[in-house]
């Protein structure tokens, strides 16, 4: 589902350079090597989700992830956050990657799926059992779980609906998770926020997105 433009650089050598004629082996002094790259010790935030999290459709360096890190930079909190959504994704697909996202090490996991289970009409059992393996898992993990809530169209009828809503909210408590009731609250159903899709922010809708994570997580860093 989920595109990106590659940006392809091309380096071309310099001509006609004149070359100084080479020092003799003994004398030459040898090249410094590289310096290795500082590795990151920050403590990982991990934006594990679908195409919500992944930015579909926006522009590279604009997903709610990434406006995410700069409000924590603003703050000098100094943590990084590691985007690990996927478009398309379903709990289902979300329990395949979980090994990849415990071997993050993460201290605190933003835990966005299910969204795709519900559009798609999956068994709301199948959609608890597979977010309460993440749960469970992330947690023994060591990692704080925050619950991103998600809602569907109108159209999939009440009792769908309330079903799949109560997931969230049921997990939550016996979890004991801090829940963000709506993870597009302020968002969803604003054109301007909105691509044309109505279900995906523009970048706009994802800076507000990273705002109202940012108003659940910060007293959990």
């Amino acid at each position: 589902m989920f595109t990106y433009a590659a940006a392809i650089w091309f380096c071309l050598a310099a001509c006609g350079r004149k070359t100084e004629p080479a020092a003799p082996v003994e004398t030459r002094a040898s090249a410094p090597a590289a310096a290795a790259p500082a590795q990151d010790t920050r403590p990982k935030v991990v934006a594990f989700g679908d195409s919500l999290s992944a930015g579909y459709g926006a522009d590279p360096g604009k997903s709610y992830p990434d406006f995410l890190q700069k409000l924590m930079d603003g703050d000098h909190l100094v943590y990084r956050v590691v985007n690990e959504g996927v478009s398309g994704d379903t709990t289902a697909d979300g329990v395949e990657r979980l090994p990849g996202v415990v071997a993050e090490k993460p201290k605190l996991v933003v835990l966005e799926l299910g969204g795709n289970d519900g559009l798609r009409g999956l068994p709301v059992s199948n959609t608890r059992a597979n977010l309460e393996t993440m749960v469970s898992t992330l947690q023994q993990a060591g990692a704080t779980v925050v619950l991103a809530g998600m809602t569907l169209p109108r159209n999939y009828g009440p009792e769908y609906i309330h079903s799949f809503e109560r997931v969230y909210v049921d997990l939550a408590r016996e979890k004991h998770l801090t829940r963000i009731p709506f993870l597009l609250n302020g968002v969803a159903g604003t054109a301007r926020l909105m691509q044309p899709d109505s279900i995906h922010p523009t970048a706009e809708g994802n800076a507000l997105v990273a705002k109202t994570v940012y108003r659940y997580i910060k007293p959990l860093l």
